[in-house]
């Protein structure tokens, strides 16, 4: 048996690419659209071969109000490099880090559809770091 993706369903489409592709680093592996169903289904990945486990992010076309029950979802978890370089890439696009890297190791960021995402340092925790180490978390993660 092989993970292949997890699916989260979107209001709007650019915006959650953005998040997930320049914020994360992902990358567009395939979308697919159906008229006859009106939604897109986009997958992202590490790498654009799709080899990697994959966020499958379905817009309905018609979806007009919010999704409900994004946090009873749980999150998804990528591990990083770099945590305080990922969290100051998000930061940079203009998203708020729910629960900051105090600790040099875990932090936790919303998507704009409100998706818990786990960023976890690669490896040994990082020495903390200013600003990280003193910031207060902010809102739900």
């Amino acid at each position: 048996m092989r993970y292949l993706h997890t699916m989260i369903r979107v209001r709007d489409l650019p915006a959650a690419i953005r998040f997930f592709c320049e914020g994360l680093g992902l990358s567009e592996v395939r979308r697919r659209d159906s008229e006859q169903g009106r939604y897109t289904l986009v997958f992202l990945g590490e790498t654009a071969s799709g080899d990697s486990p994959q966020i499958e992010l379905t817009y309905n076309w018609d979806q007009t109000d919010s999704y409900t029950g994004g946090r009873n979802f749980g999150h998804v978890a990528y591990e990083v490099d770099d945590i305080y370089a990922a969290c100051q890439r998000l930061v940079d696009l203009g998203y708020a880090i729910s629960r900051p890297p105090r600790d040099g190791r875990m932090a936790f960021v919303r998507s704009p559809d409100l998706i818990s995402v786990e960023l976890l340092q690669k490896g040994d925790a990082k020495a903390p770091s200013e600003p990280w180490s003193k910031l207060p978390n902010v809102g739900e993660w």
